[in-house]
């Protein structure tokens, strides 16, 4: 009866994973040992900040999710301890906010997941690198109006010389 109870809460915790990789357009998997508590409430905080989910759950649970959704190959990247992040808006948030909270090469990236794409740690680490999509876009915005503005001050200086 005991063992029914388990499997039947395996089975539903494997469930909510699943759920989360499918809604999920960003995952980071990390390495996370080496990290002390307090900068591990502050990561918690940057990561709802980013509207990110952060967890720390087993590894055989994920990997079941994981194949559900159709992504193989996590066999040994989920070995040892693994905490994961599931970024629900930006693809590229979680990445990010670990990146952020990197000291001394502590946690290290494993994986992860961008728009359905499996990327491995050098690949996960160059895209946590990549700014925000509201940077991005005020960027651009920068660079769409720069001509109209050089081209304002060089009309401004014409009339003052006139003048």
């Amino acid at each position: 009866m005991a063992s029914k109870k388990i499997l039947a809460e395996k089975q539903a915790a494997v469930a909510d994973i699943l759920d989360k990789v499918k809604r999920s357009k960003g995952i980071a998997l990390v390495d996370y040992r080496g990290m002390a508590s307090v900068p591990t409430s502050e990561l918690r905080s940057d990561m709802r900040k980013e509207k990110v989910e952060y967890k720390v759950l087993k590894n055989r649970l994920v990997l079941r999710a994981l194949k559900e959704a159709g992504y193989n190959g996590f066999d040994k990247i989920l070995e040892g301890p693994t905490a994961i992040a599931f970024g629900y808006e930006d693809p590229t948030a979680p990445a990010r906010v670990f990146k952020k909270h990197i000291k001394d090469g502590k946690p290290v990236f494993k994986a992860g997941i961008v728009e359905g794409q499996v990327m491995d740690a050098t690949a996960i680490e160059a895209v946590a690198n990549i700014p925000s999509k509201e940077i991005l876009v005020a960027q651009l915005l920068g660079m769409l109006t720069m001509p109209l503005r050089s081209l304002a001050v060089a009309l401004d200086q014409i009339a003052q010389k006139k003048a």
